[in-house]
């Protein structure tokens, strides 16, 4: 079957919805590479209870994507398969209750950092230096500048991908380094967090900083999906990355930054193919000159095109 029947197929047996559906939806204007094909649907539910009835009334075969703001991730050239699914302002609030943040999945993590400053919490400055969004954070369990998601999380609420409502702990989530254990088709929905009660200077201070940190160690203002490889164990990634020789390596429009070798580059006509080329690459030197092996951090969805696979 080719993609117009496919596609056409699909949208025959789609359920009425109160939000938005677009049939093979481009993605790479949404995410931060700019790179990547089509979702067969792209659906930005209306608000909780339309999100819910989708999933309860589509295709049970129909496979399920979440997408954030398009951050730490990868779409391959060929595209994504059944819907992505891409929250918007109705799972965006920030709401303070006492020393937690209660936040909607699709709220961005440096949002919820400034919210905390103005209510003089400290504890989630470091929010304020990962870009994406609150389900993305607590998926990965997120983390810089010293701490993670599993240091403040309390608990969560996810759709699983029939549309059933789950309230999950932070014990339950299984957060360990850059990983949780919730399905990659399970979307979450809301987060809580820990704060405490702290000095606003020193808030304000400590994410001033972080964002210095940033703007000086890492590449801004340039397509980039972010830190690309997890740290090994005892070691670090970008400085085994130097180590192995590659940084500025180049594949096609795809580069190893020179400013800091953990992040993959777009350096205006990069594929999708270039980008993942690129890293495995990157691995592959890694292995060769340190015997460590290298886990990919940003996350690698989608089909590639056939011709790539043939390549």
């Amino acid at each position: 079957m080719n993609a117009i029947n496919r596609i056409t197929t699909l949208a025959d047996h789609l359920p009425p919805v109160r939000g938005r559906l677009t049939l093979d939806a481009p993605l790479a204007p949404v995410t931060w590479f700019g790179v990547g094909g089509c979702a067969d649907v792209l659906f930005k539910p209306a608000d909780l209870a339309d999100l819910s009835t989708f999933l309860a009334e589509k295709p049970l075969d129909m496979p399920i994507t979440v997408l954030g703001v398009g951050s730490n991730l990868l779409i391959r050239d060929g595209g994504v398969r059944g819907a992505v699914i891409r929250l918007g302002k109705a799972f965006a609030d920030i709401v303070i209750e006492g020393n937690t943040v209660r936040c909607g999945g699709a709220a961005l993590d440096a949002s919820v950092a400034r919210m905390a400053q103005k209510a003089r919490l400290t504890g989630l400055e470091f929010l304020s230096g990962i870009p994406g969004t609150v389900g993305g954070a607590v998926a990965m369990n997120a983390g810089a500048f010293g701490t993670d998601i599993r240091n403040v999380l309390i608990k969560a609420v996810l759709l699983d991908p029939s549309g059933f409502r789950h309230f999950l702990t932070a014990s339950d989530i299984g957060l360990s380094y850059r990983h949780s254990d919730i399905p990659e088709d399970w979307i979450i929905v809301e987060a809580t967090f820990q704060a405490s009660p702290g000095n606003p200077e020193d808030i304000a201070q400590r994410m001033n900083d972080i964002r210095s940190i940033r703007e000086n160690s890492q590449p801004m203002r340039v397509r980039t999906g972010g830190s690309t490889f997890a740290n090994p164990p005892g070691a670090k990634a970008w400085e085994l990355v130097d180590k192995a020789g590659c940084r500025g390596l180049r594949k096609g429009g795809a580069m190893v930054s020179d400013k800091h070798c953990n992040f993959l580059i777009n350096t205006g006509n990069a594929t999708a193919h270039d980008i993942e080329a690129l890293g495995e690459d990157v691995r592959r030197r890694v292995k060769e000159a340190t015997g460590i092996e290298l886990k990919w951090e940003i996350r690698r969805i989608g089909d590639p095109l056939p011709e790539e696979t043939a390549s």
